[in-house]
């Protein structure tokens, strides 16, 4: 076998070194708990990277670009985000990244931060109109405009031209198209409180759509902004990724752009309830995102002071299993996981300051879903050996008050009992519990004043998670609920009375 003399370039060598410096660099940097996707682009012959719609923990994405070379010199939203903050004012602050956003939708949906620079400047930015082109090192975007999820909503082509290619690679469609759905386009009613707007919203919607149809090349590279899990549509595929080609072929939606009036109706049919913290973040990711500088660092508590924690709210994110076995009177469940902002983003205001319950190795990862939905005041934690601790030394914890759908079936049959329903309305539409009240527990604030105080209330979702959940903010609020254990499936298994109303 011949070996190259040190120090001797190759010619294999040069030809990868110049396939290196011309390459595009991509990664997909993906939040599993809010089902959101941020990109991170650069071009890796100038070492320069714009992230697309980032979260406002920003470390992660600086950190990931200097570990391949870059520097993040830019940044772009799709549009203003319901689901969790925006990262772009941060990214601008820290590192002076220039922010590319869109100008359209009207005076309702432009930007209002770009003058609050904190040395009283204004940060460098670009407001996009359609067709706009702008380029970070060899990589070529332009901005489309596809309202209709929201009035400003961009989408980006991108064009490696630094490999020599004059045809787009890819979309950043944020959440204009999902793979398998579009995004929805009832938002601004259901969530923002804009009577009205979601039918003029899903017309937008139909004309995005039958343009994206109409113009986009089969082969370009689909890159939304959620996945599955996602509360920005009602039918997200799990696959991260797709193609036009293959989204105009398997997508119910743009199957539909034939017929205006049939897109209209089935693309606002079904859509679940949106988070209550949804309307929040439009506002803020509007106005303004509050500065982080850097993530909090919560200290441990000390057991002895549980007694003690005045108006401090109690957020528990373990395991719906373990909060029901033991936890401090009026915390709130809220798991780390799929769940968390849901229930966080409904039950907590940003304004209350924080106690976790935390296992002391996801403190971090409590933190970081906790400050990507504004809830930045996590000033101390308690660990469960901390509670353990607790009981040891003569404090009490409390217990959920639970029934079996055997219980719950009993009482049905011997008397009036108040049963809620916490699944979406979709779910309780197809089967549900004669006599029960719906409402999501990601809504469940609102109905509040309109829970009986004087009994008991049986509160029940599929499988008995999101239940506990409900229990703990109702239990904080001063009723008396009772978790069906197992939720809805386990009361139908066991064969008791159920109705379908689908």
């Amino acid at each position: 076998m011949t070996r190259d003399a040190p120090g001797v370039t190759t010619i294999r060598d040069t030809v990868r070194a110049r396939l290196q410096e011309a390459a595009m660099f991509f990664r997909m940097i993906y939040d599993d708990a809010l089902s959101q996707a941020a990109y991170l682009i650069g071009c890796q012959k100038t070492g320069e990277a714009i992230v697309f719609d980032p979260e406002r923990d920003v470390d992660r994405y600086i950190e990931l670009a200097e570990q391949n070379g870059l520097r993040i010199v830019a940044c772009a939203e799709t549009h203003i985000h319901a689901d969790f903050l925006s990262g772009c004012r941060e990214l601008a602050e820290t590192i002076g990244a220039r922010v590319y956003l869109s100008k359209l939708g009207g005076p309702d949906w432009t930007s209002g931060w770009l003058g609050s620079k904190s040395d009283g400047g204004t940060y460098d930015h670009v407001l996009l109109s359609n067709g706009d082109m702008f380029s970070v090192g060899n990589i070529e975007f332009q901005a489309v405009h596809t309202p209709g999820h929201t009035p400003e909503h961009m989408s980006y082509l991108v064009t490696d031209r630094g490999s020599g290619m004059d045809s787009p690679m890819g979309m950043i469609t944020g959440d204009f198209v999902f793979v398998g759905d579009l995004g929805r386009p009832d938002l601004l009613e259901t969530a923002a409180g804009i009577t009205g707007a979601k039918d003029e919203s899903a017309k937008e919607l139909f004309k995005s759509a039958s343009e994206f149809v109409r113009s986009v090349p089969e082969h370009v590279q689909i890159w939304p902004a959620h996945g599955a899990g996602s509360a920005c549509g009602k039918a997200l595929g799990a696959v991260p990724q797709s193609t036009a080609g293959y989204e105009k072929m398997s997508s119910p939606a743009l199957k539909l752009v034939g017929s205006e009036v049939e897109f209209t109706s089935f693309i606002l049919e079904g859509q679940p309830e949106p988070p209550m913290y949804f309307a929040r973040m439009k506002q803020q990711n509007r106005d303004g995102v509050p500065l982080l500088g850097g993530l909090p660092n919560p200290k441990r508590m000390d057991p002895s002071e549980i007694g003690s924690l005045g108006d401090k709210v109690v957020v528990d994110v373990r395991s719906t299993e373990e909060f029901r076995a033991g936890h401090i009177p009026g915390a709130i469940s809220s798991p780390l996981g799929a769940s968390f902002h849901t229930s966080a983003g409904a039950y907590i205001a940003p304004f209350d300051e924080l106690v976790l319950v935390v296992d002391e190795h996801k403190v971090e990862q409590a933190v970081r879903e906790m400050v990507r939905i504004g809830l930045d005041r996590a000033a101390l934690y308690l660990t469960p050996s901390d509670l353990e601790a607790y009981v040891s030394g003569g404090g009490s914890l409390a217990t959920t008050k639970d029934a079996s759908p055997d219980e719950l079936s009993d009482a049905r049959k011997s008397g009036d009992v108040f049963i809620l329903d916490v699944r979406k309305a979709t779910e309780h539409a197809l089967d549900s519990i004669p006599g029960t009240v719906n409402k999501s527990h990601t809504r469940l604030p609102e109905v509040l004043d309109q829970l009986p105080r004087d009994r008991e209330i049986y509160v029940h979702c599929r499988t008995g998670v999101r239940s506990v959940m409900a229990a703990s903010l109702l239990e904080r609020e001063g009723f008396m609920p009772i978790n069906v254990v197992g939720g809805f499936e386990a009361y139908a298994i066991a064969g008791h009375e159920t109705v379908s109303t689908g």
